[in-house]
């Protein structure tokens, strides 16, 4: 696109049989923008970057359409042949804008990463939540916790501290009560909790707050 652009950009040339490629284009791009929504809307659920790339890909058709009727538009009532190339080349290089943030976005799914910060701030929430639906009395605090993502998956690792005079049974029951409420609010993740006494850190946070200057 960028060469046949260039080229007709330094020796312009009238437009012809506009009439039913215009129509066509149209229409397909209508198709392809609702078909492109329904794969981002698949893309968001499943978290599938595979989707996404195809709903990307059908958008850059979108917007190749839109480009091709505002440079006719634009030509057909300005008589500038140059509008249509430069919008070409404009559409050629937001494919290839598109196109790199895929890759390196697919390129990072590869590797472990934290959970962006719109999933933190869900589990976050949750976890605060949870600690004020208890009876009083039942003190919860939460710390440590670690998160990563590596593809469609997503894990959380956190510290849940509690009375010590707690049953086992007791504090492992409010666990699995805890670990359920997070899957529920962040689908597909997966959580690992580590019950402590709440006089009690764990010896990683010890070592870190003895090597604090």
């Amino acid at each position: 696109i960028l060469w046949v652009s260039v080229q007709r950009l330094l020796s312009p040339q009238p437009l012809e049989q506009l009439g039913w490629g215009l129509a066509l284009s149209v229409f397909s791009s209508g198709l392809n923008a609702a078909l492109a929504v329904m794969l981002f809307r698949a893309a968001r659920t499943h978290r599938s970057i595979a989707l996404e790339a195809d709903g990307r890909h059908l958008m850059t058709d979108v917007w190749t359409s839109a480009a091709v009727v505002v440079g006719i538009v634009g030509v057909h009532f300005s008589g500038w042949l140059w509008l249509d190339p430069l919008l070409a080349i404009g559409v050629a290089l937001n494919i290839v804008r598109e196109g790199v943030k895929l890759v390196w976005r697919s390129s990072q799914g590869l590797m472990d990463e934290a959970l962006d910060a719109e999933t933190l701030a869900i589990v976050r929430a949750t976890l605060d939540a949870f600690a004020a639906r208890q009876p009083d009395g039942r003190r919860l605090r939460f710390d440590d916790m670690v998160t990563r993502g590596a593809g469609q998956r997503r894990f959380a690792d956190l510290h849940m501290h509690v009375p010590g005079d707690w049953t086992l049974q007791s504090a492992a029951s409010l666990r699995d009560e805890l670990e359920q409420a997070l899957m529920d609010a962040v689908p597909g993740l997966r959580v690992t909790i580590q019950l402590l006494p709440l006089t009690m850190e764990a010896r990683a946070t010890q070592i870190a707050e003895e090597q604090k200057p």
